[in-house]
């Protein structure tokens, strides 16, 4: 399964009015699970924000061996659980797109939780391989967002 498939997927599952779902096929396998009801998301959301070179990680840890060879780069995961912000409001051009190469410090996207915009700025100069999340998506902890390769 390639990378457009599991945005396809996130994105057709987050639509759907299923609470859970896992799929498994050969070698790869993929389990997504949506909030539901009052949790202890907040407590999460109050924590201090790591910065982007903590949240990095091999993308190998996302994909099977197979899928690592496809995509080379590392993950940006996402820092709370919140609402994925492409852009600082509707009307204004994205933070970032793909192809793009930004310097350390340069905000990808905004975080919105508890009615507080969060900034999610890039901790290493990177050049942006893939969006992983849409505007408007509500992300969880830990949830790939970009898929970036390190300059």
């Amino acid at each position: 399964m390639d990378t457009k498939q599991i945005k396809t997927l996130m994105r057709e599952f987050d639509e759907s009015g299923l609470s859970r779902i896992k799929i498994t096929k050969e070698d790869f396998s993929i389990e997504l699970e949506k909030a539901t009801g009052l949790m202890a998301a907040p407590v999460q959301m109050a924590a201090p924000m790591a910065s982007s070179a903590q949240l990095a990680a091999p993308v190998a840890a996302l994909a099977s061996p197979a899928q690592a060879a496809e995509i080379h780069g590392d993950a940006i995961l996402s820092p709370m659980v919140g609402t994925f912000y492409s852009s600082p409001s509707p009307d204004s051009p994205l933070f970032v797109k793909v192809g793009d190469v930004v310097k350390k410090g340069q905000v990808l996207a905004i975080l919105e939780a508890m009615k507080i915009m969060n900034e999610l700025e890039a901790d290493f100069d990177c050049k942006i391989l893939d969006m992983l999340a849409t505007n408007g998506q509500a992300v969880e902890y830990d949830m790939p967002l970009f898929i970036v390769e390190k300059i």
